[in-house]
């Protein structure tokens, strides 16, 4: 996911894909931690998109 396309998102949906987002990143640990994950790079992908959902909150936040 873009920072562009989360800067179109509302608060609320930025809020709702924050949660979905932190919840595949649960549901991927757990599989690491069992050793059924099969792609690594997925668990990177989520954190980097729970880090730009966090970055653009705080820029608007700034803005206001």
């Amino acid at each position: 996911m873009k920072a562009r396309d989360i800067r179109e998102l509302n608060e609320e949906e930025r809020d709702n894909k924050e949660s979905e987002l932190k919840a595949q990143l649960f549901k991927l640990r757990f599989q690491h931690a069992l050793g059924q994950l099969e792609n690594a790079q997925k668990m990177k992908n989520i954190k980097r998109d729970i880090a730009r959902i966090k970055t653009v909150r705080k820029q608007q936040q700034k803005d206001k």
